[in-house]
């Protein structure tokens, strides 16, 4: 790293990056758990299921959303020495430091389905849904700016953990032709900057 540089992780991507594991192992669970009969029925756990997944993405969605508005609002200009972090680093990261989150999540959504069938691996797929949505809005945020938001990757502790923790005092933005991703956390299509 070159002397002075930080290096900086896109808050799109880490905010992302645990949408894709958790909605496929919630799918997973689900599907496994609706063919447990259950405590309450198939039925009944379908239902809390979806009230939970709808819940869980909306709740998962609007948490800290007035903390990384601040936070992209008093945002500095990052540095020439500033080293800009891969999208597919960031979220080899993130997934590496929350395995073992992500793993006793699926298992208790496994076991939860011998009482409420189905209901556990919603609430992961939910989880799933409201980070997308929550990449989705951060990625607004840097349209409106028109730059890209970044995360000095050591405020995000090992695991890169949350993009808006309190370790985080502050993020740095580029123009919206730096990295490799587009607004919102996606990979760029065809590897063109736009």
């Amino acid at each position: 790293m070159a002397r002075g540089g930080q290096g900086l992780a896109r808050v799109a991507v880490v905010v992302r990056a645990g949408s894709a594991p958790l909605w496929w192992l919630g799918v997973f669970a689900a599907g496994i758990g609706v063919l447990v009969p259950g405590v309450t029925g198939r039925r009944i756990g379908v239902m809390t299921g979806a009230a939970l997944f709808l819940i869980v993405a909306a709740v998962v969605v609007l948490v800290r959303r007035k903390r990384y508005a601040e936070l992209v609002g008093a945002s500095a200009r990052a540095g020439k020495q500033d080293l800009l972090q891969d999208r597919a680093v960031t979220v080899r990261n993130w997934r590496r430091g929350h395995r073992w989150w992500l793993l006793l999540a699926f298992v208790g959504a496994l076991g939860s389905a011998f009482a409420v069938p189905a209901a556990g691996g919603m609430l992961l797929a939910g989880a799933g849904v409201g980070l997308r949505l929550k990449a989705a809005w951060v990625g607004r945020l840097e349209r409106a700016a028109d730059s890209l938001v970044w995360v000095r990757v050591d405020w995000l502790g090992r695991g890169a953990g949350v993009p808006a923790g309190e370790r985080v005092k502050a993020y740095r933005t580029t123009g919206i032709a730096a990295g490799d991703a587009a607004p919102g956390g996606a990979r760029r299509r065809g590897g063109v900057l736009v």
